[in-house]
């Protein structure tokens, strides 16, 4: 692994590992964000989230199956950061403002994630080889064609 893939995957992840373990421990307001946005149960939703990010953040910094952990920590950011950042329904300006910074700051994470998620580790990318493989298969199928079209007696 590359040195910037080797410092890069924990530093990314270290957010989620803290948090995680932060809301396992001590849910704190969480439930009643969750609750107030209309979701069933909300302290088992938020400890499910919490085991999801420190799972996917430990496995993301250890490098095992980081492209899974990858979409599986934006997978749980999403939520988090629809319920847990609502700058939209602040009316006060300085919470506002502070809900926006983390609302965006989430979504830099996500990107980052994103980035983790297409990473091939220097690989080629199946997408990649497929059409590098199917230009090729058409490129041979055309000469194939050319030199049975040049040797027909028909032709």
């Amino acid at each position: 692994m590359s040195p910037t893939r080797t410092l890069a995957r924990p530093l990314l992840a270290s957010m989620f590992i803290t948090g995680g373990i932060d809301a396992l421990r001590n849910p704190g307001h969480r439930p009643e964000l969750v609750a107030k946005a209309g979701l069933q149960d909300p302290e088992k939703l938020v400890r499910i989230n919490a085991a999801t990010q420190v799972l996917g953040g430990l496995a993301l910094a250890t490098g095992r199956l980081p492209r899974l952990s990858a979409l599986a920590l934006a997978g749980s950011l999403v939520p988090t950061t629809y319920v847990g950042h609502p700058f939209w329904s602040e009316d006060d300006k300085a919470a506002k403002k502070t809900q926006q910074t983390q609302f965006f700051k989430n979504l830099s994470m996500l990107g980052g994630l994103l980035f983790a998620a297409a990473d091939t580790g220097g690989r080629e990318s199946i997408p990649h080889a497929a059409g590098r493989i199917t230009r090729r298969t058409a490129k041979k199928t055309a000469k194939a064609a050319g030199r049975a079209k040049k040797a027909s007696p028909i032709g």
